[in-house]
């Protein structure tokens, strides 16, 4: 009987969520990182071993994932590490997918876009739901950062598609995502996309648009770009991260009310 009633009080007891509250300080953190994702990638991928840079890339981003999981509440600078990582990694497993196997970047765009896809299935059959406020057991969480990480290669993939396979350069890629990037909730405000779907496609273009504008400052002159160099571009977003994540962590203006169910 007493097991009884303890089940019942911890079915009742209110779950932390281990992600943040939407807000625009999310979108600001976001954006940054998947700029500084790109500009950090590149400079690696080109200034060191390609292979090494990957497997590095890719042994810290299990790192940040082992603490995330670990974590037992949202704490705003191990999921902004964790996101970082999986922005840097992502952009490396897109990069490699087209510079090391020679897949074309509408290839590599039409099968992450399809990868994304089972994850949402298989994430909505299991749980019944896609919500980011619902983010407080191990599986619902795998799922969050399965599809995450599925978000950044497409963007990835898709950014460089429009800039270079399509040639409308990097600024012109960046205005496009940008315009792109309000539509949703555009949508939403008028009830054609309802809560769930418009963060998910905002969520998804974030990516290219933030990585646009990141080749745009970083890439040489005779690339389209404004030649300031992958290195400065990387470390000038870093210190913005650090600035906004600092600010979130002191004011906890991002955390989720707890849920009961």
């Amino acid at each position: 009987m007493q097991q009884s009633r303890e089940r019942v009080t911890s079915r009742r007891r209110p779950r932390r969520s281990k992600v943040p509250e939407i807000t625009l300080y999310f979108w600001i953190a976001k954006l940054l990182t998947t700029a500084m994702g790109e500009a950090t990638s590149d400079f690696f991928v080109y200034h060191m071993n390609p292979y090494l840079a990957v497997i590095s890339g890719g042994v810290v981003w299990a790192l940040a994932m082992c603490i995330q999981f670990k974590a037992r509440r949202y704490y705003a600078p191990l999921y902004w590490f964790a996101v970082t990582m999986v922005a840097i990694f992502g952009t490396m497993v897109a990069d490699a997918t087209h510079v090391a196997l020679g897949v074309p970047y509408y290839a590599s765009s039409s099968a992450f876009a399809v990868i994304l896809a089972v994850v949402l299935m298989a994430w909505h059959a299991s749980e019944r739901t896609l919500s980011i406020h619902s983010i407080y057991t191990p599986r619902r969480e795998f799922f969050y950062w399965a599809t995450i990480l599925s978000t950044f290669a497409l963007g990835t993939a898709t950014g460089d598609m429009t800039a270079t396979t399509l040639r409308l350069g990097y600024l012109a890629s960046g205005i496009l995502f940008t315009v792109l990037f309000f539509i949703p909730g555009i949508l939403k405000r008028f009830g054609v996309l309802n809560g769930i779907a418009a963060f998910w496609i905002t969520y998804i273009l974030t990516r290219p648009l933030g990585a646009s504008y990141a080749d745009y400052f970083g890439m040489p002159k005779s690339f389209s770009g404004l030649g300031y160099g992958k290195g400065p571009v990387a470390l000038v977003l870093t210190a913005a991260i650090i600035l906004v994540v600092g600010f979130l962590t002191i004011t906890h203006l991002d955390i989720q009310e707890r849920s009961a169910g």
